[in-house]
């Protein structure tokens, strides 16, 4: 149940203060105190502490010294120290810390120290610094750079935190930092882009140039003289979270320019165990999380901003948030709880949000070990910024509570991370159920030198497919071009595997290792080349079959690299079958090297795809994206079918409606939840899912909602609703979306000085500045407010989500879309355990 809150706004900016405006000063103070609509859980409290002014920044890093005091920075300036006792909660001691560091964005009170992670400015370079009070003084007075950091801004270094044993510190850091030279690694050195088709970088400059590892977490001693990495593949993970088992988490970015396009990951959640990969890769080359040689999310939140996360590791709160991950979104304002539950070795999580309101930037938080409270600052990019505390004052026990056990699969994993030398017990654990258990196993194998192990990938008499798999797949990844006889080797071990014998993981494996086989060792042979080409016989998946759409994305990319003559109409057919957007993209963008198999009449139809595509939306990128792909299949094009072709290359696309298709079905009723009342015994099984499929995308669900990975993203993931809502209260929020509306995607009502009233989601601020989504379907479309502009603010009670989406719908569709919801939830024999 979520109450709302008495608190302070802080949605006008202290800056706007400075306003020629006579009575600018007095509207602002108003609404510096006027009640809010905070929104955390019952029982709980939230409290402005401390509203930060413009000459002390925007604070953006906190964390506690022994004696629970804040210590913070502001985001292009100082350091400063917050004393907070119960007679002074309403006015706190505020200090600067007199030093010639700051810009941090990684704060840690450990050793008799102040570690600060810091940005370059004022003649400082970029680095881990390590302050010191050497004269007993209370006042940090020394300063030493332990490490120099090549990155900066905001994908640069960020977090440090301690290690459970006390003994180290651990450092994460996006993908704008080089790694600092570690003298040691958890993670293969041999990383790479591994594209087995070229890809497209970002469409508007974005890190163009930008190649792995992308952002890492390192380990290093207090004196930060050794460094070890220890995983790898991140956009830009802010920070990073020991559980009290050991067990570390982050909350990595997504990058929101690519909502819409097949290779777009949304905000999560990931176990940071040591030797991973997390596969992100610069623009249309970002790896989807079944690539067996990167691990997956343990949630995936949706669009955001992460920034500070922490567990409830020492509050005083219910058990059920002492175990809680609370992770911070910068957009969208909210701070969600994260619930974890174990899975094999690793876990899988629910969330929600714990502390939400609209235009909230969250930067960092912390729990207190003084107080048992949270601590969170908003912030960031000159905004304004101010410290909030939240405490639990309800009836239940705040008592400190038992964490969860370690399962033994965990503890099994934990085993072989210890024991990287371990070899014999690596290779036994290749074919274990436990995906992460056989990703570590594998990463051991590849620690070690090839000569230690690489024959007997070759001659052993290998039987076993996942043996089979990971076995090659380390060879191909650590041996590189040793020449057409071992390449050939490699490729007579998997010929072995027979397709219709694996399940959907191996599938994935086997085509992920063809390709890498592809990519890394040399010249394709001409065996290689033909096991690929026999693959064709299962191109494409029917779509009845687990896993079609993600089958035939890698069929299609396997195909079109091996050239084979069929892979190119099969492809364009797949193209025009697709019922979502990112399939869509995907086929167009793999046909767009396809330099075989084609004709006039094909190449007609794929340009049209071009034309009709101006009527789909997605992120910043998206349209520029479009383009680039087209460009680069006419570049492809030999001349003369140029020519044929000039007319329709010559037609600009023109959009339309992004409704047009649900209007263009008959309208068949203005459906009530009375009208639909179906009876609660009805046999889902019966249903046609295919046909309830298509109508989730004549619908335009997938505009807005991902589904089994695929889709939008703009609302909430619907593939665990099917078990998670009745049939009623699944219908009930497609028919009235307004009845319930979730905190995270709540929008926000700006009443205009100019007497406009513009409704939307907060997306981004900028100083003075806020961003609004006024349209979920056109999430690039992008309306400026200022400050001085905004009357007043409220959230809304309108759900972004349109009605009526179902009112060209019959009754029989109706239940075959809900069909098709309910058939997607998760099964225990989900691929992490394969």
């Amino acid at each position: 149940m979520i109450v709302q809150t008495r608190f302070v706004w802080l949605y006008v900016f202290l800056l706007a203060a400075a306003s020629s405006s006579f009575d600018q000063p007095a509207r602002i103070q108003a609404q510096l105190t006027a009640p809010g609509n905070f929104r955390v859980p019952k029982g709980f409290q939230a409290e402005l502490i401390y509203t930060v002014p413009s000459e002390q920044g925007s604070w953006v890093n906190l964390t506690t010294d022994p004696q629970g005091r804040l210590i913070t920075s502001d985001q292009y300036g100082k350091l400063y120290r917050l004393t907070i006792t119960k007679d002074t909660v309403d006015s706190p001691k505020v200090e600067p810390i007199n030093v010639k560091i700051g810009r941090a964005q990684g704060l840690l009170c450990a050793f008799d120290s102040l570690y600060v992670v810091a940005h370059a400015g004022d003649g400082m370079p970029a680095g881990l610094f390590r302050l010191r009070d050497t004269d007993s003084d209370d006042q940090y007075d020394s300063v030493e750079m332990l490490r120099e950091f090549k990155g900066g801004g905001e994908h640069g270094p960020h977090a440090v935190i301690l290690s459970p044993d006390k003994k180290s510190l651990y450092i994460c850091a996006g993908n704008n930092t080089a790694i600092p030279n570690p003298q040691r690694s958890q993670v293969p050195r041999i990383w790479r882009e591994d594209q087995l088709l070229p890809r497209l970088s970002d469409a508007n400059g974005h890190n163009v140039g930008v190649k792995a590892p992308g952002g890492w977490v390192c380990k290093t001693d207090p004196d930060g003289e050794t460094f070890e990495l220890i995983s790898m593949g991140y956009r830009n993970e802010y920070d990073i979270a020991f559980d009290p088992n050991g067990e570390l988490f982050t909350y990595d970015a997504d990058m929101e320019w690519d909502f819409g396009l097949p290779w777009y990951r949304p905000t999560r959640v990931c176990h940071v165990v040591p030797g991973s990969e997390y596969g992100w890769r610069n623009g249309s080359g970002k790896w989807p999380d079944y690539y067996p040689d990167s691990l997956p999310s343990v949630i995936d939140i949706g669009p955001g901003s992460p920034t500070g996360i922490a567990f409830g590791t020492g509050a005083k709160f219910p058990a059920k948030y002492q175990h809680a991950l609370f992770i911070s979104d910068w957009s969208y304002g909210v701070i969600h709880a994260v619930d974890m539950e174990p899975k094999g070795s690793t876990y899988i999580a629910t969330s929600e949000p714990f502390c939400a309101a609209p235009a909230l930037p969250v930067t960092d938080l912390v729990v207190n070990p003084v107080d048992g409270a949270i601590y969170f600052l908003i912030g960031g990019r000159r905004s304004q910024s101010a410290v909030y505390r939240i405490s639990y004052l309800g009836s239940e026990s705040t008592a400190p509570a038992q964490f969860r056990a370690l399962t033994d699969l965990a503890k099994t994993r934990r085993a072989l991370e210890a024991n990287t030398h371990d070899l014999k017990k690596a290779w036994k654990n290749l074919n274990h159920s436990d995906r992460f258990i056989r990703f570590v196993a594998r990463t051991n194998v590849e620690l070690a030198p090839l000569s230690t192990w690489g024959q007997n990938v070759l001659d052993a008499e290998l039987t076993d497919p996942q043996v089979i798999l990971e076995s090659t797949m380390a060879f191909a990844r650590a041996g590189g071009e040793l020449g057409d006889e071992i390449q050939n080797g490699i490729i007579d071990k998997l010929q072995q595997l027979q397709w219709p014998e694996l399940n959907l993981g191996q599938r994935h494996h086997l085509l992920r290792n063809l390709g890498l086989t592809m990519m890394r060792m040399g010249t394709p042979t001409d065996k290689t080349i033909q096991t690929v080409k026999n693959l064709a016989k299962y191109f494409p998946v029917p779509p009845e079959t687990e896993g079609s759409e993600s089958l035939n994305r890698e069929l299609s990319r396997l195909l079109i690299a091996a050239k084979h003559p069929a892979a190119t109409s099969v492809t364009l057919e797949l193209l025009q079958q697709a019922e979502a957007q990112h399939q869509q993209v995907h086929f167009a963008l793999v046909l767009s090297v396809a330099k075989t198999g084609w004709t006039n009449e094909m190449r007609e139809k794929y340009f049209q795809f071009f034309l009709d595509a101006a009527n789909l939306h997605g992120g910043n990128s998206f349209s520029g994206y479009l383009k680039h792909i087209r460009s680069r299949s006419i570049e492809t094009m030999p001349a003369e079918d140029k020519a044929q072709l000039a007319d329709l290359l010559a037609t600009q696309p023109t959009g339309k409606d992004p409704y047009a298709d649900l209007k263009a079905r008959p309208f068949v009723k203005k459906w009530a939840m009375k009208d639909l009342a179906f009876d609660r015994e009805v046999d889902f099984s019966t249903r046609d899912l295919a046909n309830g499929k298509k109508m989730f995308g004549v619908a335009q669900c997938y505009k807005c909602h991902r589904i089994q990975g695929q889709g939008g993203i703009a609302g909430p993931d619907l593939t665990p609703a099917g078990y998670r809502f009745s049939t009623h209260d699944l219908l009930e929020t497609i028919i009235d979306p307004n009845k319930s509306i979730s905190d995270q995607y709540q929008a926000t009502i700006f009443q205009m000085e100019d007497g406009r009233t513009i409704t939307g989601r907060v997306v981004n601020l900028n100083g003075d500045q806020y961003w609004v989504q006024p349209d979920m379907i056109k999430p690039n479309e992008l309306v400026r407010l200022t400050v001085q502009e905004i009357e007043d603010m409220k959230p809304a009670t309108v759900s972004v989500m349109p009605v009526g989406l179902l009112d060209n719908l019959t009754s029989e569709e109706i239940l075959d879309l809900l069909a098709y919801l309910k058939s997607t939830a998760p099964t225990p024999a989900d691929e992490l355990g394969e």
